[in-house]
């Protein structure tokens, strides 16, 4: 079932990515996205065009939430309750801050280099 509906969602995505970029470009802030278009107001005009892929865009968004929030939902249906920091065990060090639990720096060392020695407060 996840899988259907993930196969569905996916197809939902690039529906909308095509039918994003099919669309005119209104600010013209680079210059495109004008000119062109017939007169008239019939259903392949460009305003009738423009209505089309925004009543589509905005189905196919709709579409795209639904199959989102079902696949939140099954998601959470297979895997235990809880959080995802549960399973996250912690380790008291017992060196300086900044050390890790067996008391050696937890930053990569480069080879041959040395530790520089600063002051630590306590």
């Amino acid at each position: 079932m996840t899988t259907i509906v993930l196969v569905v969602h996916m197809l939902i995505a690039l529906g909308l990515i095509g039918v994003i970029l099919l669309q005119r470009s209104e600010g013209g802030a680079l210059g495109i996205g004008g000119g062109g278009g017939g007169g008239g107001g019939g259903m392949f005009s460009s305003r009738g065009a423009a209505n089309l892929l925004t009543r589509l865009t905005a189905g196919l968004a709709l579409c795209f939430f639904v199959t989102s929030m079902a696949l939140t939902i099954l998601a959470r249906g297979t895997s235990q309750p809880g959080s995802v920091f549960d399973g996250v065990q912690t380790e008291q060090s017992g060196g300086q801050s900044g050390e890790g639990p067996s008391g050696s720096s937890v930053l990569p060392q480069l080879p041959g280099s040395t530790q520089p020695s600063a002051p630590v407060s306590e």
